[in-house]
């Protein structure tokens, strides 16, 4: 056994398992059960050209010597991004935890409680300090948070705004300039014409739907925007300001004046920089919009007995329901970001936040003061954190540089200085001599900081914020330690037992690939800092680029896309662009199946296609005929094909080259949706069945954690004919010689969470990688024949095969009254979280247990299904008593004093043997989502306010 081999310890079948595994499946050999699974005529003829696989220690010696290549200055640059200090606790207890990066999106709230209820406090506290009436529980950066306003406010224009065809927005010349590049990117395609200049001049015409304003502005002046608003909306001109989180703790909440939706990052609030991500950003709006508001909200409800509880409301909301009528396709958020920045707020309270935010805006007051006594002149008469200085900006900056120090320069005659948590006293007299250095001047030494008075009467905050107990009551590390191990304990995470989600890949995340993520020399720098100061990053981030053009058989790879949705979205604007490029502006026809995830219609509206939806087969296919007379009827017009694969249903379609060929030949592109990577690498992929471009989950196949439902990246592989299209960002070039504009905010996105995937990749190399995937088909096809004839696995290849997943058929069980529901709250019961329910076929699960579970965990996942079906078996249609029925069972109803139940409260709770030696229990029985629809609670307000008498 060769310890150094970090595929033994990735990979969860054991050699000796090998043989047995392979009998019970009915295969002699691994490449025997791979050639019944993959067509032949996609298979690689050779190996993935990467480098020789390293061992932990090695990469953990590899990665240190990068990261001291990295020059992390201190940087004053702002621009949305400032250095942030993660309370030591919040680190060790929740970015290093398992149980809490490990996590999956709470949609089986009764094992998710604890997770629900962080992110109740981050809405909370988002509602609090904006003065909204509600938040979402989390988007993916600003820059993207703005452009779901946008989209927002156009989609809920009014009847008579809609039928004149109004369509222009304004955004403030004060807007950072990555949101100007996203809001351009996200308007066109929609029919929105952006309009920019300054809110001053703004004549409130009749041809606005909306409006963007920036709080404080790009320059750090604080502008009272009340009269602009109240204006705005005499004329029905809806406003949306993006506010920075920590000023709000001093200047007026933008809901006090009237806005209609309020966004930004919370970057700020203990969040590392990490190069640009990843950082929670937030969305708070009127309830009036709570039909339209991107992404997810966490309501609150009651279970079963009537006792509080938690859970994603509104979940109907969902691309998977709306497909393309929905308004967004926001499907991963930024869930542990989230719950870090909300622990952030539950531990510095709300007076704790006034003395970290006033000294920021003291520090700043006083760096101004000093550079005016020097005789340099202070553009800003009011602000909060960000000065500029009138200076000759060539000149400050060679000195700057010496003194590794980087501060941000609009043009030539300014400089801009963004202070913030970690700025000390030292580094105010380093900012002060730079600047006297400069100028041969003698410097000002500063002994304290002073009372800054830069906040005018009109816009400084009044009212009071984060009252509730929960903002009140943690603030020694003890309190706040056992606080969250206490939520950590209400939820089933992959530390606890496999997560077997189809489509979802809840693989290993592996310590080692998770360590260098605490190193501050990755995590303090700034994503538009010089590159000559980033190149343990530049050589990171284009070796991972590289490592993932060769898996996908491309020809150039964006790191940009920060969410899987954000990735397709990517896609389809780069086959766009390159149509218009060959005066092919009129390809607007992207076909897709049936059966594709409901992101994909929704990324194709937002990216100004129109969708014609191909029919699938029953065995669930592509119906190829039915794709060939749509691609041939729309062979004019024809702009892209979006296909999964393996198929949606789980499934290599053997018809796959020729589906791709019939796109080619009727002048479209083919873009993969990487969901099902996992299937693929180191023996076939995009390139080898004919796809122009895909996206890959690096939260998935290349094991970046769920987080609870986010972080998530989902960078973009393309063709050479697309690599000139790849998305650019305004401030740090980046992308092909024809860029499109940005995707997301920072120039590569979440470039710290990429680190994981690249250390996966380096520490697997090819035959690690390779046997990834043929394990991960191995383990897929032994639960499919182990639960054979229990359940019936409703698609398979022509050779009887699943992939990677399979869906598992429950709908004969309605006739003993039993819903697929039951299946996955009974589960909890055996210590597993259920599969992918009712997707992408309602009334079924799709289970994919990946390579990394060990064959004595999927037998204990096969025996738990084999004993629920047995309990199916007692099941009446009449019978609403059943043990099924009343799952999960939680330990406050095995404690009670009454049991008016017609089993055991053993049979309840200890189904099988195995799982008294490590019984997790549920909190809650099972929730009422509509009652929390219909009375929805989205801040921690006592449930006493609401619950019916």
């Amino acid at each position: 056994m060769n310890t150094d081999s970090f595929a033994l310890r990735h990979i969860g079948p054991r050699r000796s398992d090998l043989p047995e595994m392979l009998k019970t499946v009915g295969v002699e050999t691994m490449e025997q059960l791979i050639f019944e699974t993959i067509p032949d005529n996609i298979r690689l003829d050779n190996p993935l050209s990467l480098d020789p696989a390293i061992s932990e220690h090695e990469f953990a010696a590899h990665i240190t010597a990068l990261s001291n290549k990295n020059k992390v200055y201190r940087s004053f640059i702002g621009l949305g991004y400032n250095q942030a200090i993660t309370p030591a606790v919040i680190q060790r207890n929740i970015l290093e935890n398992p149980g809490w990066y490990t996590a999956y999106t709470p949609y089986q709230a009764e094992i998710a409680q604890g997770r629900l209820e962080a992110l109740l406090n981050y809405q909370t506290m988002i509602t609090d300090l904006t003065g909204m009436e509600l938040a979402n529980a989390s988007l993916l950066d600003e820059a993207t948070a703005a452009a779901e306003a946008m989209a927002l406010l156009f989609s809920v224009r009014s009847r008579a705004q809609k039928k004149e065809g109004v369509h222009k927005f304004f955004v403030s010349e004060e807007i950072l300039p990555q949101t100007l590049s996203l809001l351009q990117t996200r308007s066109t395609p929609i029919g929105i014409e952006l309009v920019v200049g300054k809110h001053e001049d703004f004549d409130f015409s009749s041809e606005y739907f909306g409006a963007i304003l920036q709080y404080p502005g790009v320059s750090g002046k604080v502008y009272d925007y009340a009269a602009f608003v109240e204006k705005a909306n005499a004329a029905e001109i809806k406003v949306a300001v993006a506010a920075d989180i920590l000023s709000l703790v001093k200047l007026r909440a933008p809901g006090e004046f009237g806005v209609d939706v309020v966004v930004g990052t919370t970057q700020r609030f203990g969040i590392p920089l990490g190069y640009g991500g990843p950082h929670a950003a937030y969305f708070a709006t009127k309830e009036a919009y709570k039909r339209s508001i991107p992404g997810r909200i966490i309501g609150v409800t009651k279970d079963t007995d009537g006792k509080r509880a938690l859970r994603m409301a509104l979940q109907t909301r969902e691309q998977h329901i709306k497909r393309d009528k929905a308004t967004s396709n926001i499907c991963t958020a930024q869930v542990l970001l989230a719950v870090m920045a909300g622990m952030y707020g539950v531990y510095h309270g709300p007076e704790g936040l006034k003395n970290i935010a006033n000294k920021v805006h003291n520090t700043a007051a006083t760096v101004a003061d000093a550079l005016e006594k020097l005789g340099l002149y202070q553009v800003n008469e009011s602000y909060f954190d960000t000065i500029q200085i009138k200076a000759d900006a060539a000149k400050v900056a060679a000195v700057a540089q010496e003194m590794e120090i980087n501060f941000h320069y609009p043009d030539a005659e300014t400089v801009a200085i963004s202070i913030h948590e970690a700025t000390t006293l030292q580094d105010v007299n380093d900012i002060i001599s730079a600047f006297a250095k400069a100028y041969s001047k003698e410097t000002i030494t500063v002994t304290e900081i002073a009372k800054g008075n830069a906040i005018p009467e009109t816009v400084a905050r009044e009212t009071s914020f984060l009252t509730l107990p929960v903002f009140n009551t943690y603030h020694s590390e003890t309190e706040l330690m056992r606080y969250i191990k206490k939520l950590e304990r209400k939820d089933l995470s992959l530390n606890h037992s496999m997560i077997s989600l189809g489509s979802c890949t809840m693989k290993l995340n592996a310590a080692s690939e998770m360590l260098p993520l605490s190193d501050p020399q990755w995590g303090n720098m700034h994503p538009f800092a010089p590159l000559d100061q980033a190149e343990g990053y530049q050589t990171m981030l284009k070796k991972l680029e590289d490592q993932l053009t060769e898996i996908t058989g491309f020809a150039g790879t964006s790191l940009q896309p920060n969410s899987g949705a954000q990735g397709e979205y990517a896609g389809l604007m780069v086959i766009r662009a390159y149509h218009e490029s060959r005066g092919d502006s009129h390809r607007n026809i992207c076909l897709i199946p049936s059966s594709a995830h409901g992101t994909n219609p929704a990324s194709a509206v937002m990216a100004g296609m129109k969708v014609v939806v191909t029919k699938a087969l029953e065995n669930g296919n592509i119906d190829v005929d039915d794709l060939r007379e749509k691609a041939e009827k729309h062979k004019d017009n024809l702009a892209a094909l979006m296909i999964t694969y393996p198929s949606t249903h789980g499934v290599y379609e053997s018809a796959v080259k020729e589906i791709t060929q019939l796109i080619h030949d009727n002048g479209g592109q083919v873009y993969m949706d990487g969901a099902n990577m996992n299937a693929q690498v180191a023996l076939t992929n995009p390139g080898a069945i004919g796809a122009d471009v895909c996206h890959l989950n690096l939260h998935k196949t290349f094991a970046i954690p769920h987080g609870g439902g986010g972080p998530g990246v989902g960078p973009i592989c393309v063709a050479k004919q697309l690599v000139p299209f790849l998305p650019s960002n305004p401030v740090i070039t980046t992308g092909g010689d024809k860029a499109i504009t940005a995707i997301s905010a920072a120039p590569w996105g979440s470039a710290l969470a990429c680190l994981i995937s690249y250390a996966y990749i380096t520490m697997l190399g090819e035959p690690g990688l390779r046997h990834s995937t043929e394990y991960a088909i191995l383990n897929a096809n032994y639960i499919k024949e182990r639960l054979d004839g229990a359940y019936q696995c409703l698609y398979v290849g022509e050779r009887g095969r699943a992939a990677h997943e399979m869906i598992i058929d429950c709908r004969p069980f309605k006739a003993k009254g039993i819903e697929v529901t039951d299946i996955a709250k009974r589960l909890m019961d055996y210590g597993f979280h259920a599969p992918t329910v009712s997707f992408p076929v309602a009334g079924t699960i799709m289970i994919e247990p990946t390579e990394s579970e060990s064959r004595e965990e999927l037998d204990r996942f096969c025996d738990a299904m084999l004993s629920i079906r047995k309990e199916i078996e007692t099941a009446t249609a009449d019978e609403p008593n059943h043990i099924m029925k009343n799952a999960p069972h939680t330990l406050a109803m095995l404690t009670a004093d009454t049991w008016d139940f017609t089993y055991s409260r053993e049979q309840a709770a200890y189904p099988l043997s195995y799982v008294a030696d490590n019984k997790f229990w549920p909190t809650v029985r099972r929730v009422d989502d509509a009652y929390g629809d219909r009375n929805l609670i989205c801040t921690c307000a006592p449930i006493e306010e609401y619950m019916e008498a």
